[in-house]
């Protein structure tokens, strides 16, 4: 599945958003997701902290829940903005739910406020995942 360059734009642009909704109080590190849904709606998510930390959940992962909420599973692309100058990667926990979701060579790509921007494929940032393949 190809993404567009209008569909891109629109992916940071929500991503971009979502990052200025962050609740971060405790890292003041704020990220912003927004997805492409195989049905070509974005949906988009803010990482929420937690004063039990363990209890955090990533703005990739809120993301991915928001589309299932709306009976959405299955997506095109990813993109995480941050305003690091390092791009920044999905955690490990977020890996392992993107790959529930995402086909093994879908794109999740990381931008900054820099406008840099590094992607990897799905399978390039879990190989040998496990998968509900696994549970059969």
């Amino acid at each position: 599945m190809t993404v567009t360059n209008e569909q891109k734009t629109a992916l940071i642009q929500q991503a971009k958003t979502a990052y200025k909704r962050a609740y971060a109080p405790y890292s003041k590190f704020h990220v912003g997701a927004a997805a492409l849904t195989k049905d070509q709606n974005i949906v988009s998510g803010c990482n929420v902290e937690n004063a039990s930390y363990g209890l955090t959940v990533c703005a990739e992962r809120n993301c991915i829940a928001q589309a299932v909420i709306n009976g959405e599973q299955q997506f095109q692309t990813l993109v995480i903005y941050t305003e690091q100058e390092k791009l920044t990667p999905p955690c490990g926990a977020c890996r392992q739910v993107i790959v529930e979701f995402f086909e093994p060579e879908a794109i999740i790509m990381a931008v900054n406020h820099l406008a840099q921007s590094k992607s990897w494929k799905v399978n390039e940032l879990l190989p040998s995942a496990f998968t509900p393949k696994d549970l059969i």
